[in-house]
């Protein structure tokens, strides 16, 4: 018998924006009414209602501080268990909401991005969800809902460097983010969301030329390969359709694909999704390829039943054929398909774990 339990689904949590928009009610009631509510109630874009407990309360003259820490469910989140704080002070009468970046939280110094360099890096639906708490509270008390709303995450800078806002040009610290308030465990969306505002960004600074890469040793090495800046460079991952997608409506006029070996396979086999769950390296079909280029027949039959992408490439290598080249031929085309029409100059470069040159197809627009 299979003794294992069963899996339990996986455990939602909620945004940064989700939890300022909590902090900065929080603050704001008791500003205006001397308590602090606990558990305090947030709306949510979706219409949900969630209350959270609150870890932090202050007051001093004028101002009223509230902390909220994140809960990112089960989701890998860099912020989850972060404090996130709303400081609140009353603002000149018919100003509204005025948004400040306190410690750990960034500021945009490019453009490009839903907000204009300068101002702090809270994204438009937290901001709209902040708006939303202090006008309940404005008038369920009579307030004028002017205020100034300060949002800190203490160690936000050190943990903003694990991401990619230093290359989006968000500079001191984190971004309050979320367009549902919720975050989805393990949810694709906000990784390509990532690649979106990758390319806004290098398309506002004027950058002619940019690279998607599927990891690292592909994103340094195609970096050298070009001598390209770091705004140039989309963190791809496996979302090869995502990002050419994108590009399709909001094209450059140069683009590269770099990857490794067995990724720019799957890219040739028409995978667009490169990821495990898409779909594996079909040997037979790296065989065939092999076969098409007059490969001798044990190298075919070798790929056929090879273990892995990896021990094809070096078999392959051992009898001097440029494996690599076939492979991104097809991934090419592959990937040409999806923004033909556009005229973007494609560019396949294929990288083996130490980051060398295997494989390219060198630039060709895409017609």
């Amino acid at each position: 018998m299979d003794e294992k339990a069963p899996q339990r689904p996986l455990r939602r949590g909620w945004t940064t924006g989700t939890c300022a928009a909590a902090a900065a009610r929080a603050a704001y009631e008791a500003l205006v009414t001397g308590r602090f509510p606990d558990p305090v109630p947030v709306s949510l874009p979706g219409g949900e209602r969630p209350a959270f407990a609150l870890a932090l309360e202050e007051r001093g003259g004028g101002w009223a501080k509230a902390g909220i820490v994140k809960d990112a469910g089960d989701d890998p989140d860099v912020t989850h268990g972060a404090l996130v704080l709303a400081t609140v002070s009353h603002g000149p009468r018919g100003t509204g909401v005025t948004f400040r970046a306190g410690p750990g939280v960034g500021t945009v110094t490019r453009p490009g991005l839903p907000l204009p360099p300068g101002e702090p890096s809270i994204n438009p639906v937290p901001r709209a969800m902040i708006r939303t708490a202090l006008r309940e509270v404005a008038e369920a008390t009579g307030a004028t809902g002017d205020a100034i709303v300060e949002i800190a995450i203490p160690g936000g800078e050190a943990l903003a460097r694990k991401t990619l806002n230093p290359r989006l040009g968000i500079l001191g610290g984190l971004s309050i983010l979320g367009t549902t308030g919720i975050v989805v465990p393990f949810s694709c969306a906000a990784w390509i969301h990532s690649i979106y505002r990758g390319i806004d960004v290098a398309r506002a600074v004027g950058l002619d030329h940019v690279a998607g890469a599927t990891g690292s040793t592909s994103e340094a090495a195609v970096q050298r390969l070009h001598s390209l800046p770091e705004q140039a460079l989309i963190d791809m991952g496996d979302f090869a359709g995502g990002m050419l997608k994108y590009l399709r409506r909001h094209p450059v006029p140069r683009v590269t694909i770099a990857g490794g070996f067995a990724k720019m396979t799957k890219l040739g086999q028409g995978l667009l999704d490169l990821h495990s769950r898409a779909g594996e390296v079909d040997l037979a079909w790296l065989a065939e390829r092999l076969a098409e280029a007059d490969a001798p027949a044990g190298l075919v039959a070798r790929a056929a039943r090879a273990n892995t992408a990896l021990q094809v490439l070096r078999e392959a290598a051992a009898e001097g054929l440029a494996v690599g080249d076939i492979v991104a031929g097809h991934a090419w085309r592959t990937a040409a398909k999806v923004i033909a029409g556009t005229g973007m100059a494609l560019e396949i470069t294929v990288f083996d774990r130490d980051g060398l040159l295997v494989g390219r197809k060198d630039f060709t627009p895409a017609h």
